[in-house]
């Protein structure tokens, strides 16, 4: 009964799905809730997935130019006063400091939100020449904003990010450098992580305060409900001209920077959980798995079982793996190693010492391959590898099923009351039909899609002449 008992712990994703996913990060020993509301503890296990995502992306930055940096958590309330439009955005969630010690202070201190206007201040003191152009800089922190409703690692009021903050010489730069760390967002999804990507632009009332563009990277999580996986923006010179950060250029003319900023944060453990998890609790992508493959010996007391599986691990040495020499039964072992999503497990006894193999078995499938010691190496290379494919073809193919047309209010109405998905549908890009939409049905546009369809002459809400395709979806 022990070894049933791991499992039956998690709510069934069928039954309730918010409840599902809150028992995974529990049970798997993700996080834990503290005494700060609306704050997590992120436990080894979860954080060592945050490292494994932190690294691969910051050698993707680093390919395209980009350098880190670290500036202080704390903003001037005059400085975020700045750029109106941001400031407006910011605003409700903004957490404020307003003593040092025991003395008030002089002027309060934003917890930073974002971190715009502190790139601005430093920017205008080291841009002056066309010389100092691109800025390429990101940093890796946290931020806090004061959310009502919190979920752990899809809305904390403190959470780990990175944001990029780039300058450049001319509008053409900037818009480029935007769609580069957008495909780089979209690249990063699907190789690392194994989640498929909408990438578009986000319309005017969905996009970030003060940008003139938003991207948008947006995935679908298994229950059908959408997720903003990563967002590239485009600023034009509106910050620049709000902070006086110019340039002098060949010509000797003063101009002002086009900046950008872009960021992905720890919401993307919560996306791995909810694409890729089933009722046995998380299923790791591979190459984010902190753990890779774990080695479970059977009947371990018996002579010469141990010693095995511990020449197994060195035989293994190119992977993250473990022995599980712990004296719980196999069958715990094998409940809690597909609970903790590692990909891969490794079965040994006394008569697959003797006949010269053993047992593999994947996490995504379950499919158990026997396989012989002096192959093993490579078989387990193969596995993972085909693992990581093929788990990034399994979420396409239920994206591709969750995802439908609508070509009139009658159906938009009609799909969202029966289905949950994306829902491809014309728009006449005015705001009113979005807000209607949005009050009606609840859901919001996701993006407008980069890969365009026309799916009818006429927008699905005012029947008026379209002007562009939409994603809409119910978010988290």
């Amino acid at each position: 009964m022990a070894d049933k008992k791991l499992v039956e712990a998690i709510t069934s994703m069928e039954e309730d799905f918010a409840q599902w996913y809150t028992d995974v990060v529990k049970k798997a020993e993700l996080i834990d809730y503290t005494s700060v509301k609306g704050c997590m503890v992120i436990k080894p296990a979860g954080y060592a997935i945050w490292e494994l995502i932190q690294q691969q992306l910051d050698a993707m930055f680093k390919a395209t130019g980009v350098q880190n940096a670290y500036l202080p958590m704390f903003i001037p309330e005059s400085l975020l006063q700045k750029e109106k439009d941001h400031v407006e955005g910011f605003a409700p969630e903004v957490a404020w400091v307003t003593h040092g010690g025991l003395a008030p202070l002089q002027e309060r201190l934003c917890v930073r939100p974002t971190s715009e206007t502190l790139f601005c201040d430093y920017y205008k003191n080291v841009i002056q020449s066309y010389r100092d152009l691109p800025q390429l800089l990101n940093q890796w922190c946290s931020v806090v904003r004061w959310e009502k409703e919190t979920r752990p690692f899809l809305r904390s009021r403190e959470f780990l990010w990175q944001e990029g903050h780039t300058a450049h010489a001319t509008a053409e730069d900037a818009e480029e450098r935007t769609i580069l760390m957008l495909n780089v967002y979209a690249d990063f999804l699907e190789n690392v992580l194994a989640i498929p990507v909408v990438k578009g632009r986000k319309t005017d009332k969905e996009k970030f305060a003060g940008a003139v563009a938003t991207y948008t990277v947006e995935a679908l999580m298994h229950d059908g409900k959408a997720l903003q996986s990563g967002t590239s923006h485009n600023f034009g010179d509106g910050f620049a001209q709000a902070f006086g950060i110019q340039y002098t250029d060949k010509d000797n003319k003063l101009k002002h920077v086009h900046q950008t900023s872009w960021g992905m944060t720890t919401r993307l453990i919560g996306a791995v959980i909810m694409v890729h998890g089933d009722n046995s609790g998380l299923v790791l992508p591979p190459k984010v798995a902190p753990t890779q493959v774990v080695i479970i010996p059977i009947q371990q007391k018996k002579e010469g079982v141990l010693d095995k599986a511990f020449e197994m691990k060195d035989m293994l040495s190119n992977f993250r793996v473990k022995v599980d020499d712990t004296d719980k039964s196999p069958g715990w072992k094998f409940s809690e190693q597909e609970m903790r999503g590692i990909p891969l497990r490794v079965e040994v006894g006394p008569k697959d010492i003797e006949a010269g193999k053993c047992v593999i078995c994947r996490r995504d499938t379950r499919e158990k391959i026997e396989v012989s010691f002096d192959e093993l190496e490579a078989k387990v290379a193969e596995t993972l590898d085909k693992m990581q494919v093929e788990m990034l073809e399994r979420a396409r193919a239920h994206r591709e099923e969750h995802t439908y047309v609508a070509k009139d209010m009658d159906e938009l109405r009609s799909i969202f009351a029966e289905k949950t998905g994306f829902v491809k549908a014309m728009w006449c890009e005015d705001q009113a039909c979005e807000d209607q939409i949005k009050e009606e049905l609840s859901v919001t546009s996701r993006c407008m899609p980069f890969e365009q369809e026309t799916l009818s002459e006429t927008c699905v809400c005012c029947g008026k002449p379209a002007k562009k395709m939409v994603y809409w979806g119910k978010a988290y």
